[in-house]
């Protein structure tokens, strides 16, 4: 028996030249089937059994997710009743390497009538799905990756790289950006980096820790460790911004002065002119800044120069933002 490393090693290297060899069956049907789809006023529905079904359904949440409205119609459920969420619209895309799967084949007439557009993706060009599609996308292998030659891998393989080809080549003819992908991703780290502002992670009223200039620094120590940010900004008598101190201003007053600095005012240890940002900025900006000048907070300052809140480093990356 060979090696696991080298079966491992074969079945790797028959996948990567499946698909390589796609690249040369690639022809003006693959543009058309683009074309077919762009053109569609309804969505791409993608249908297969068995395996070729689990790839169907990767296919049609991936044209989803870029742009290209879509959905999996299993062909057994199709028959009773499902093909009702057909439309004449939609475009279909039947999935099947021998191209004459039994229940997929079985829809053809069905899908006829609502005279919808057909894609056939098949490793089987003269096959019966081929002859009755509009256009056929050629995904044959030279063979599988089970030593056997019976369990669909390289076969499978080469169906999902087609489907990502088409999700890509409409994503990219649509003109789709990041901040597309990002709204149907809300909950994902690219959503979460283009949709999450400052203002929705920031500290506001009673949370903000503050003093004013003349406050000694014993209080100022005692607002800071109550807020729990390891800093506070500081007012001057008009409750506009002066000044931050920061747990390392604390550090260093502490080497500079000892146990005088807590005879000091906030003002006389404060650092002028604080970093800010603005509240409708993007919170992966806020990080972007802490992370050019090393710092753990940004202060949030209203129109008057006033202090609205204040934005940690913490916040941020609880929230997965990086």
């Amino acid at each position: 028996m060979d090696n696991i490393l080298d079966i491992a090693k074969r079945v790797l290297k028959t996948e990567a030249e499946a698909v390589f060899a796609l690249v040369e069956k690639l022809d003006s049907n693959f543009e058309r089937a683009v074309e077919i789809i762009f053109q569609s006023k309804g969505r791409v529905v993608v249908t297969g059994m068995g395996k070729s079904g689990l790839v169907g359904k990767k296919i049609a949440a991936t044209l989803a997710s870029t742009g290209t409205p879509a959905f999996f119609l299993h062909p057994a459920e199709a028959t009773h009743g499902d093909l009702g969420m057909v439309t004449s619209d939609d475009v279909i895309i039947t999935i099947s390497n021998s191209g004459e799967t039994e229940e997929i084949v079985g829809l053809i007439p069905f899908l006829k009538r609502f005279n919808v557009r057909l894609i056939s993706v098949t490793g089987n060009p003269d096959s019966t799905l081929s002859k009755v599609a509009d256009v056929t996308l050629d995904v044959s292998v030279k063979e599988e990756a089970c030593l056997l030659g019976i369990v669909p891998t390289a076969s499978t393989t080469a169906t999902m790289a087609m489907g990502d080809a088409l999700a890509v080549a409409l994503l990219m003819k649509r003109g789709f950006k990041e901040e597309d992908f990002a709204f149907f991703h809300p909950g994902g780290s690219i959503g979460k980096k283009l949709f999450i502002k400052v203002k929705d992670l920031m500290h506001t009223g009673d949370k903000i820790p503050k003093v004013f200039l003349g406050t000694p620094m014993s209080k100022t120590v005692i607002e800071m460790s109550s807020k729990r940010l390891g800093h506070t900004i500081v007012l001057d008598s008009n409750s506009r911004i002066a000044g931050i101190i920061t747990d390392g201003d604390l550090r260093r007053g502490i080497e500079k002065w000892g146990g005088r600095l807590f005879e000091l005012t906030a003002e006389e240890v404060m650092t002028r002119n604080p970093k800010t940002v603005s509240e409708e900025e993007l919170a992966a900006k806020a990080l972007s800044i802490m992370e050019s000048y090393s710092i753990t907070a940004l202060v949030v300052p209203g129109g008057d120069g006033r202090a609205i809140g204040i934005i940690h480093l913490h916040d941020i990356l609880k929230q997965g933002i990086v």
